[in-house]
């Protein structure tokens, strides 16, 4: 299955000129070539004019690039050329495997903080911590770079080294790490249990992302309890997208058949669909859905799939929209064409282009907070009250009244209670007594 994402001006003309010699012969393809020629000529002749009488030199390999992004970006969002350096560097996320270091990593007042040290990685190893601020990599100052010029330089062929100085609270100077690159598989999976139930986060589809969902269930079915999992939530929330096979793999991982998403392109010949093979990897568990506004492509993909066939419940806000599948076509020396190529169709037959999965239940994003308790009254407050038959026992009602009185602590605003998991949390518990209501009857 192929992948699919979701030199001078001179040159560049006789590119597309070789291409309109291609066109059948016949009057009216005569004329359209024809017109297409006048029109290659008008915009060498602009070309020309930007040339030799913009205000200030431009470069050719510039101007070029920009007119192809422009004819692109004129077709739809997604359409774009990646010169080398951006065809590289989107290859390294689809692969989800590179050389480095392994650290997640912000700008944070002109200097990279480290986010998180992963796992078993070089970086974590050499002891690096989260907080840690980069002054120097090998010497350069860190201040005045962005963070893709950062990380590229992280970045680098594997068992070549590469030297940090890093700011850490509490050291009185710089700390200096030498650290050896390794390979780092990008984690677009994690998992942990929530009490009787699985949570599967999934950040974007690359290559590593089936094997990484495949690991994830089977640590929980390990974790839980294969008979005590009440069921799944797979979160898909801010998933911008990715591969395609990769989004059909996943939801081939919760279901045993049925179709799970078709794509249509410019030659219906060339439709094609894409069924569920045998074996739920969930055992058929109930699984709820997590998607918002910042779900995506491939996300709506899975989320559409498995809405469709009711194998499970999509909770949330609806969807991004992104119903387009774009194919990256290389072009010799010269980086590669992301091109839309098909529009994509839920098993129903719905296009989401524009209009996004509708959840089968609307939550909307909320912080959870305790509304402040009033002070509770007692028989001790009461105006014109029998007095206690000792003072011990008055001093004791004074205490008992005035801890009563005092407001219980409320969960502060803004904190991290995840309003969308938490329903998502009660309604499986809820179908899984249901279930199990029914099933004693």
């Amino acid at each position: 299955m192929r992948n699919f994402l979701l030199g001078s001006a001179f040159s560049f003309l006789l590119l597309i000129a070789v291409g309109t010699l291609a066109l059948p012969q016949g009057g009216g393809s005569q004329a359209a070539s024809s017109e297409t020629y006048r029109q290659l000529n008008l915009f060498g002749d602009i070309f020309e004019r930007v040339r030799n009488d913009y205000v200030e030199p431009s470069d050719d390999a510039e101007l070029v690039e920009a007119a192809i992004n422009g004819m692109l970006a004129s077709l739809d969002p997604h359409s774009t050329y990646l010169n080398p350096k951006k065809f590289r560097e989107m290859q390294v996320q689809t692969r989800g495997e590179f050389g480095g270091l392994g650290i997640e990593v912000t700008m944070d007042n002109g200097l990279v903080k480290v986010v998180t040290p992963i796992d078993d990685t070089p970086a974590a190893r050499a002891g690096l911590k989260a907080g840690d601020l980069i002054t120097h990599l090998d010497g350069t100052p860190v201040l005045g770079m962005t963070l893709s010029e950062a990380v590229e330089q992280m970045r680098g062929p594997v068992s070549s080294k590469i030297k940090i100085s890093v700011q850490r609270e509490g050291e009185d100077g710089p700390l200096d790490f030498e650290i050896t690159r390794d390979v780092i598989k990008v984690q677009s999976v994690r998992s942990h249990a929530e009490d009787d139930i699985g949570y599967v986060r999934i950040t974007t589809f690359n290559e590593q992302t089936e094997e990484g969902l495949k690991k994830a269930l089977s640590s929980l079915k390990s974790e839980i309890g294969g008979d005590r999992i009440k069921g799944y939530v797979l979160d898909l929330r801010n998933n911008p997208g990715g591969l395609l096979d990769q989004a059909i793999a996943v939801a081939d991982a919760f279901m045993d058949q049925g179709e799970i998403v078709s794509t249509r392109g410019r030659d219906e010949a060339n439709q094609q669909r894409y069924n569920a093979r045998e074996g739920d990897l969930t055992d058929g568990k109930p699984v709820v859905v997590l998607v918002n506004g910042g779900s995506a492509s491939a996300s709506e993909i899975v989320a559409g799939a498995l809405q469709d066939h009711h194998r499970a419940i999509v909770l949330g806000t609806k969807s991004f929209g992104k119903g387009s599948v774009q194919t990256i076509i290389p072009i010799q020396g010269q980086g590669a064409l992301r091109m839309t190529t098909a529009r994509y169709y839920t098993p129903s037959g719905h296009s989401i282009q524009a209009k996004g999965i509708v959840p089968d239940i609307e939550v909307p994003q909320a912080k959870i907070e305790l509304l402040e308790q009033r002070p509770r009254t007692s028989e001790a407050d009461l105006r014109n009250r029998l007095a206690p038959e000792a003072e011990e026992e008055a001093a004791k009602a004074e205490g008992d009244s005035a801890k009563e009185a005092a407001p219980e602590a409320a969960t502060p605003a803004g904190s991290d209670e995840d309003f969308q998991l938490l329903r998502a949390l009660d309604l499986l518990r809820g179908l899984s007594l249901f279930h199990a209501n029914a099933a004693s009857r």
